[in-house]
């Protein structure tokens, strides 16, 4: 018997129990498990786990989200800055770079020629500091995110779940998504950490404040 024969050998006697009518739809799975690790301060601890991964984090307001952005791109260099289409226009900087839209969608040359990709983000996970995007408003196709050698994700405060599950309760299971844990790294070969071999070299997350409460009048 090879290997192959004793993997599927495995699966079918693990399969034994199973009545041959049932199917994954048909079975109920229990959802009562620890939900989060995340503790009081999610975003906190989305900012250490975040600046673990050597990623750059700015702390920003609302009303000063277009000044950091701009201050960002600058402290780059990123002159030519793919920008998804509905990316919110008000948090846009007037000048100091171009912008490049992808409608239509631009070359694969041109995307890596870009200086940098600006994005807003569907949800952020405290635990793992990961960033995800789901092809939504802001935040484009998968490619966008992963030529340009240089990725500006704006994330909201309340954007940031604790944990995976909560996280994954929050996306669409259907949509493309895209999971962003720090800057694009590999240690395969000899184990020395070579940077932006499959995506982004630089990785630099904006959190934007929540807006306090509004006292009750």
């Amino acid at each position: 018997m090879n290997t192959r024969e004793t993997v599927l050998a495995r699966i079918r006697a693990a399969l034994t129990d199973v009545p041959a009518a049932e199917s994954p739809d048909t079975g109920a799975v229990a959802r009562d498990y620890h939900g989060s690790h995340a503790g009081p301060d999610r975003v906190a601890l989305f900012v250490e786990r975040v600046t673990d991964y050597r990623a750059t984090v700015i702390h920003t307001t609302e009303e000063r989200v277009a000044g950091t952005i701009a201050a960002a791109l600058a402290e780059r260099g990123a002159e030519r800055v793919v920008v998804p289409d509905g990316f919110p226009t008000g948090l846009l900087p007037k000048g100091g770079f171009t912008r490049l839209g992808d409608l239509p969608p631009l070359s694969p040359d041109a995307l890596e020629s870009a200086d940098s990709v600006l994005t807003t983000a569907a949800v952020a996970i405290a635990v793992t500091g990961t960033i995800v995007l789901d092809a939504g408003p802001g935040q484009g196709r998968r490619a966008l995110s992963l030529l340009p050698d240089h990725h500006l994700c704006v994330v909201r405060e309340e954007q940031i779940a604790g944990d995976v599950p909560e996280a994954l309760s929050r996306l669409d299971p259907t949509a493309p998504l895209t999971f962003i844990s720090g800057p694009s790294a590999t240690s395969d070969i000899e184990l020395d950490r070579v940077e932006g071999v499959h995506g982004p070299r630089a990785l630099d997350v904006i959190v934007v404040a929540a807006r306090p409460a509004e006292e009750p009048s």
